[in-house]
């Protein structure tokens, strides 16, 4: 298994790599048009073809794939900060706080998580910028993404407030902010950072899901989401199999997460 995950390591690394380098690798800007090769086949010149509009898929790939792999993380981060503050502070104060905020989790849980950011996303207006959307997508994914690693977190920090450590510092006098801080926060590091692990794939996914509806990332930026929206018509992708790169790229990405993420390997 050492060796599986050293080898799921390394692809995401090639991966990430080649996307953060698209500048130097891409043959062409994203959006550039040849309006003599509309719909191209593969190529030594078009490695992946074009699409209707005469764009590169090659190039778009790269650009999108950086942009559904540097976003993502972001959204996570922003999502686990968010279940911190609150499933902390739900767990180190109880009473009252603590219901609420376990009702609040359970209307969240209750809702499916692509369902909820349809009913965040729909009343935004759609014309926006396609910077404008990249980062309404994610902002959006972030905020409403918290609620199952709060619940975890809560847990943790609940289980901290009686501990000794806890009740030592309490005898020396640390009491409110400064004990979930510095006491309590610091020592759910390991939960924490598998919470934040864990929410990579999932925004990655539902970026993915939003871009197939088109309320993900806007055009002319590519994402892995409106790229995939090509394979709407299957005959075409039967015929042009490189139209394929982009769910083979995603396909392999969240087999090497999933085998990182693993309760074995993670745990390694």
């Amino acid at each position: 298994m050492n060796r599986a995950r050293n080898i799921a390591i390394g692809v995401l690394a090639v991966v990430f790599g080649v996307s953060l380098l698209a500048n130097f690798f891409a043959p062409a800007p994203y959006a550039m048009q040849f309006r003599d090769f509309v719909s191209a086949p593969a190529s030594h010149r078009f490695w992946l073809g074009t699409d209707e509009l005469g764009r590169d898929r090659w190039s778009r790939l790269l650009y999108g794939t950086r942009i559904s792999l540097l976003l993502a993380p972001a959204a996570a981060l922003l999502s686990t900060l968010m279940a911190v503050l609150i499933g902390g502070v739900a767990g180190y104060l109880g009473g009252w706080w603590d219901r609420i905020v376990l009702r609040v989790i359970d209307v969240f849980l209750s809702i499916p998580w692509l369902f909820l950011f349809l009913i965040v996303r729909a009343p935004l207006p759609l014309n926006t910028s396609p910077l404008a959307s990249v980062i309404l997508t994610f902002l959006v994914m972030g905020l409403l993404g918290w609620a199952s690693s709060a619940r975890i977190i809560r847990a943790g920090a609940q289980a901290m407030r009686n501990s000794d450590l806890v009740l030592h510092a309490r005898a020396c006098g640390c009491r409110g902010g400064r004990l979930l801080l510095v006491h309590i926060v610091p020592n759910l590091k390991p939960v924490v950072l598998a919470q934040f692990w864990f929410a990579i794939p999932t925004f990655i996914l539902g970026e993915a899901s939003l871009g197939l509806i088109g309320l993900g990332v806007g055009e002319p930026l590519p994402s892995w989401g409106n790229l995939l929206r090509e394979l709407a018509n299957p005959q075409a992708a039967i015929s042009h199999p490189w139209m394929l790169a982009p769910l083979a790229v995603l396909v392999v990405v969240m087999s090497c997460f999933q085998l990182l993420l693993s309760p074995k390997e993670f745990a390694a």
